[in-house]
């Protein structure tokens, strides 16, 4: 075979692919087409440069499909290297980080500053239209101080733990989300919100995505991890999960350590209004599209009870 037939016959077989490929996407497309989907984008997930251009790629082809995509992100590791580089030491209380007045600063400059301009600018650089919010604009969402207990092991008291400016969504006013995405907009969100006292909260990224899912009655929730999805007791992944059988597998700790606040956050977006809702690993390519335009997904499927 010529080179010239080689070539041709190689562009046969992948226009056939493509092809092939599309007619699957369809109807995934047509499902999802004027639905909101909210991506939490992790704050691992965000580390790689290339990674990052091709998210906010395939995100900037679901709005083009139709889809009404909406990113909440996070920052946890590019907030410690900027308190670090800032000579602010963190104090970690219940493994959640303390967050004073100072700090809370720093974390409004990193999360609704730097890191989300800098999403904002991979995604407008794809040929999306982006535009950065934070829960604070239009008064989007507000907090709530969080107040957590622990059991002190000693004395086995219950004690309140006050982590300071550390706050979870108590309201979704979606006013401006529906203006935003009416204008064929995508918006990208840094999780800071004002309090009833008038005072800005540092809200975790996955809460507050869920909280923002909720509102806006999503027909999915995508976190972005950099996990695969929830694992059976042999490292398989488990591909979907209703809220009964998720509960199951952390009562005999299937599921356990970190992955449990994750999965109980997804079951609080499920009773909160969410279609559903899926945890997928955000370093893989094209994680996103694989999950909504395929008939395998890409993740572990977090659906209500039948």
């Amino acid at each position: 075979m010529t080179k010239e037939n080689k070539k041709s016959a190689e562009l046969i077989v992948d226009g056939d692919l493509q092809a092939r490929l599309l007619s699957e996407a369809l109807p995934f497309m047509q499902t999802y087409a004027g639905k909101s989907v909210v991506i939490k984008y992790g704050g691992h997930a965000m580390g790689d440069k290339e990674l990052g251009k091709a998210f906010a790629r395939d995100v900037a082809l679901l709005r083009q499909s139709g889809v009404e995509p909406i990113v909440v992100h996070g920052g946890g590791p590019q907030i410690g290297a900027m308190l670090s580089r800032m000579g602010i030491e963190s104090e970690f209380r219940g493994g959640m980080r303390v967050t004073d007045r100072p700090t809370v600063e720093i974390v409004e400059m990193v999360l609704a500053g730097s890191i989300n301009k800098r999403i904002v600018a991979d995604f407008n650089a794809q040929g999306a239209r982006a535009i950065g919010l934070c829960g604070k604009d239009g008064n989007m969402v507000k907090a709530t101080k969080m107040r957590r207990r622990q059991r002190d092991p000693d004395s086995n008291i219950e004690q309140i733990i006050d982590l300071g400016f550390v706050g979870e969504p108590k309201e979704v006013d979606i006013e401006v989300l529906d203006m935003v995405v009416g204008s064929g907009l995508i918006p990208i969100i840094a999780p800071v919100a004002f309090g009833d006292d008038g005072e800005t909260y540092n809200v975790n990224a996955d809460t507050f995505a869920g909280a923002v899912a909720g509102a806006m009655d999503a027909e999915r929730l995508l976190f972005l991890t950099d996990v695969p999805g929830v694992l059976d007791k042999k490292g398989e992944l488990i591909k979907q999960l209703t809220i009964k059988q998720a509960r199951a597998l952390i009562k005999d700790e299937t599921i356990s350590g970190g992955m449990i606040p994750k999965v109980e956050t997804c079951i609080k977006a499920l009773e909160g209004g969410v279609e559903g809702v899926v945890i997928v690993n955000g370093k893989a390519p094209h994680a996103v599209l694989l999950e909504l335009f395929t008939e395998h997904g890409a993740g572990t499927l977090f659906v209500h009870d039948e």
